[in-house]
């Protein structure tokens, strides 16, 4: 992925020079501690020749522009007329209130900035603050984080493999609604075609798959030999066609098709290929499988994704969990990412453990609404030291509000019965997420 994005410090001479350098200096210093690939100009922009000079040097995918001192609404009028990308607002602080001069007047040219967005009915982010407070750290961290995740959807290939099985069509998507909305392209693939490739290959080419797999996951060999087999022929089938097609996530058909048609899970596969940097989520729920793609690009981390199943309001927990699809890199140390079979229809393997405590998680949620709109799920926790819950894998989250009302208004607010878990706290990049693609966001 190629990501560009530029510092716009806009103003007009008139202003306290010293105060606008220092405050020009101190921006570049933190951009560049964020992102050392920003663009950045020589000199504060403070003319429109000068902001039009830049300008031509750059094709953004993102735009922080920077009140340095008061511009009128020409300045930011400019930006829009040339650059359809994302865009942070950012407002500096007045240095010094001392009974005297006007140092920046930096807000009154948000103000302006801010109208003319509006008149090009654009929407943006908006900090305010100087450089040095952890507040405007953080927001700018966090928009740049969304900005380049946006970014990364529009060459995102999301592969749909199969059908939702029914009573589960909230996990179907329709490629022109995915395209529209995220840019995000969705391919569709039968599962008997995988199914069918997987059945040609012989047992000499599994050595490599087979040489990873016992790797990562502990006791594989206790499956049986002809599920071990028919395990490396399917995800051999899966990892071929995902690079063969650039594939970055996908969602599966799992059951009953890879039980009855094949004879073996494809949940072990789906976990495999998480761990290769693929999100795969099961039973083909296509937007969950992308909210995992994106809570993945965010932590860097591998995502959980399962079904809310139990609620302790003593614990103030809510446990999330699936029949063994979870990528091995969540594994406790204490039982590694052991196997197991499947929990109804006792065939493996299938993963088989408690995912290791995490100190900050989020969980989010692509929703569709009846209407054909989408609203982002968004609460956080910490995952705790605990071992499976039940046969499969599981993950139990202390929610940072009450799990009782957070399940108690879920349910009543017609969320689907999948979600992510994402390692790490990513709400403030969810939420710039969502504005960037005008999608609202329920906080729970």
């Amino acid at each position: 992925m190629s990501f560009q994005f530029a510092y716009v410090p806009i103003g007009v001479p008139t202003f306290h020079l010293e105060s606008a350098a220092a405050a020009f200096d101190a921006s570049v210093s933190l951009l560049k501690t964020i992102d050392a690939d920003v663009r950045v100009p020589d000199e504060m922009l403070l003319s429109l020749d000068k902001l039009r000079a830049f300008l031509d040097t750059l094709h953004p995918d993102f735009l922080i522009v920077q009140n340095v001192t008061f511009a009128n609404a020409a300045y930011m009028s400019e930006v829009l007329r040339r650059f359809d990308c994302p865009v942070l607002l950012w407002t500096l602080r007045e240095p010094v209130i001392d009974g005297g001069r006007l140092r920046l007047n930096s807000m009154t040219g948000a103000f302006s900035a801010g109208n003319a967005m509006r008149a090009f009915g654009r929407r943006f982010a908006y900090v305010f603050g100087a450089p040095q407070e952890d507040v405007v750290q953080k927001k700018i961290a966090a928009v740049i984080a969304a900005a380049k995740v946006k970014t990364a959807m529009q060459s995102l290939n999301l592969l749909q493999v199969g059908h939702t099985p029914e009573g589960f069509g909230f996990g179907r998507a329709l490629d022109a609604e995915m395209l529209a909305t995220f840019g995000v392209g969705l391919r569709s693939i039968e599962a008997r075609e995988l199914i069918n490739r997987a059945k040609a290959y012989g047992e000499e080419e599994l050595g490599d798959y087979l040489a990873v797999a016992r790797e990562r996951i502990t006791g594989l060999d206790s499956t049986p030999q002809k599920n071990l087999i028919d395990f490396a022929r399917l995800y051999k089938a899966y990892d071929t066609y995902v690079k063969e097609n650039n594939i970055g996530a996908l969602s599966s058909r799992c059951w009953p098709d890879f039980f009855t048609d094949f004879g073996t899970p494809v949940c072990a596969v789906l976990a495999m290929l998480g761990d290769n940097g693929v999100p795969a989520a099961c039973e083909a729920d296509s937007y969950g499988a992308l909210s995992m793609y994106i809570g993945q690009m965010l932590t860097g981390k591998c995502t959980f994704f399962g079904d809310p199943v139990s609620l302790d309001e003593g614990e103030n927990t809510v446990t999330f969990w699936h029949c063994g699809t979870a990528a091995c890199s969540l594994a406790r140390k204490d039982t590694g990412a052991a196997c197991s079979v499947h929990c109804n229809r006792k065939i493996g393997p299938t993963l088989d453990f408690g995912c290791k405590a995490e100190k900050n998680v989020t969980i989010f949620r692509i929703g569709r609404e009846p209407d054909g709109s989408f609203r982002f799920f968004l609460a956080k926790g910490e995952a705790l030291d605990k071992p499976k819950q039940f046969n499969g894998t599981s993950i139990v989250v202390k929610t940072e509000g009450n799990s009782y009302d957070l399940v108690n208004r879920a349910v009543k607010n017609g969320w689907e019965p999948h979600f992510v878990v994402a390692m790490g706290d990513i709400g403030d990049a969810i939420c710039a997420l969502a504005e960037m693609f005008d999608i609202p966001v329920e906080v729970y």
